[in-house]
């Protein structure tokens, strides 16, 4: 498996400054690589406590069947990590409130263009770094993959997202819980994380929950936001270009729209 290399973070310190009620039901945050995971996960860390955090693995598929103790009803857990749709993932967390965090496919090409050509990670594509490619070039494979090195990016929405739609799983938004978070005193991003605890199984929120929110989501503690990564800049741009834009309508038709983006 590929490495990552980033900062670690002082969460769980930061934890004890709150009073936190115990979780009575195992929680699983899961997401498309690539979508905000650590947003979410670093926020809801701020809500459980550290001794119910299952820090024992960030859980995939190679190393699910090591870690089924994270979906234990006898013993709850919030654990995460990118759990694609599979009848063994299924299984797992039969009974596990389910939340899956998924991002414009747009904007998610751009991240992941960004995070490969940095420093913290390590994988089978080091000798795209150093501008060996251009940043069209780049972006193309992130749409349509690379042979025998990367999937396409339609086969990591359909086997990361897709296969979750229309089940149990509460689905999120990338772009929602960023707006909710650039916009802590305003009624929509209460009612966002007071909906947010609710399907996790929390209850309501407590009064201190904007200065939670506002730890969590510190970007200085994520070790993969943006400003974060490791390495040069990739001239990567703000926006996707139109012809990219494109090529992802033409390798994953219908894919933005039936995420609910249009």
């Amino acid at each position: 498996m590929p490495r990552i290399v980033a900062q670690g973070d002082n969460l769980n310190e930061l934890n004890k400054n709150y009073t936190q009620m115990p979780l009575k039901e195992p929680v699983f945050l899961n997401s498309v690589p690539k979508c905000g995971t650590h947003l979410l996960r670093n926020i809801m860390r701020m809500f459980v406590p550290v001794e119910q955090q299952y820090h024992q693995a960030f859980i995939q598929i190679p190393i699910l069947r090591q870690h089924t103790a994270a979906f234990a009803k006898d013993r709850p857990w919030i654990s995460w990590g990118h759990l694609l749709f599979s009848d063994d993932s299924a299984i797992a967390l039969r009974g596990v409130r389910h939340l899956l965090l998924v991002r414009d496919p747009y904007d998610w090409v751009l991240a992941r263009a960004r995070f490969f050509l940095s420093d913290t990670f390590e994988g089978a594509l080091q000798h795209l770094k150093g501008r060996n490619v251009s940043a069209e070039e780049i972006m193309n494979m992130m749409i349509l993959g690379i042979h025998n090195k990367a999937p396409t990016l339609q086969e990591i929405y359909v086997h990361n997202a897709l296969g979750w739609l229309g089940t149990d799983t509460h689905i999120l938004k990338f772009e929602d819980l960023l707006a909710a978070v650039k916009d802590l005193d305003s009624e929509s991003a209460e009612k966002y994380f007071s909906d947010l605890l609710d399907k996790c199984g929390l209850g309501e929120l407590p009064d201190d929950w904007r200065d939670r929110v506002l730890t969590g989501s510190d970007r200085k503690q994520s070790g993969t936001a943006r400003e974060n990564l490791a390495g040069p800049d990739n001239e990567i741009p703000e926006e996707l270009p139109e012809m990219q834009k494109r090529l992802v309508d033409t390798a994953a038709p219908g894919l933005r729209e039936l995420l609910g983006y249009g």
